[in-house]
């Protein structure tokens, strides 16, 4: 079976269930990243009342979780399913949720949530994000722009997590020589300061696969390779990564 065949067989199947109005392709696919062995990123958008169950009966193999069991927020749930010896991942999208979070954004408004496998979390303009670059396979969904208020608005939030970030590192953690400490938060922070740096530039990001790179803050790896549990070498390590950020733009 062809990518082709395959994409539209599956994407009939999601559109076919209760409440669903519009399914997406969204990931490496949909940008054109993808190499022949990625996941293929899927979406539902539905209305009202939609029951896993009905994804659950379509017998695909694979895990399929209940509503708000991937956190609660607006990341809400999905599937991780295998369909034709494809990886397939279904995420759940409100469009009630969608549509608020849209006209937040546009208002320059937005909350933050932690969510697995995201080490900065997640800001609840994702799902306008997903919006503007994921490809609509079945029904209508709205396309917009980068709000110049969420530009306005976002970048300085980020940058206030990361400075708080690495001045806790500093605080608690460099002091006493905890390198897997200092480690983690300088992670954290420069996912922080990448989201900051991207949100400036009014770019679009729906994860953190990419993150660094985009925002020119790879160079964190020659901080990271390098540090030890010696207190000073850790606080030099925390001064560096903040030029480091502060640079960025």
């Amino acid at each position: 079976m062809t990518d082709d065949v395959f994409l539209h067989s599956v994407t009939e199947r999601l559109a076919a269930l209760p409440a669903v109005h519009a399914v997406t392709l969204g990931g490496s696919r949909a940008q054109g990243t993808h190499t022949p062995d990625s996941d293929w990123d899927m979406a539902v958008y539905y209305r009202g009342a939609f029951d896993p169950a009905d994804l659950r009966a379509v017998g695909w193999d694979g895990q399929v979780s209940e509503l708000g069991e991937w956190g609660g927020g607006v990341f809400n749930g999905g599937a991780w399913l295998s369909i034709e010896g494809r990886r397939v991942d279904v995420h759940y999208r409100d469009l009630d949720v969608v549509e608020h979070e849209l006209t937040q954004a546009r208002q320059g408004r937005f909350h933050w949530e932690p969510l697995m496998f995201h080490l900065a979390g997640i800001p609840s303009y994702l799902l306008v994000a997903e919006l503007a670059v994921n490809q609509v396979l079945s029904g209508s969904l709205p396309r917009p722009e980068y709000p110049s208020a969420l530009r306005g608005a976002a970048p300085a939030f980020w940058r206030g997590r990361a400075a708080l970030t690495l001045q806790y590192a500093e605080g608690a953690y460099a002091g006493r020589g905890r390198a897997a400490e200092v480690a983690g938060a300088l992670a954290v922070a420069a996912m922080e300061t990448a989201h900051a740096v991207l949100a400036a530039r009014g770019e679009w990001t729906t994860n953190e696969k990419r993150l660094l790179e985009r925002a020119g803050l790879r160079d964190l790896d020659t901080i990271v390779t390098n540090l030890s549990p010696d207190p000073e070498a850790l606080t030099r390590a925390v001064a560096g990564a903040e030029k480091l950020f502060a640079a960025a733009s």
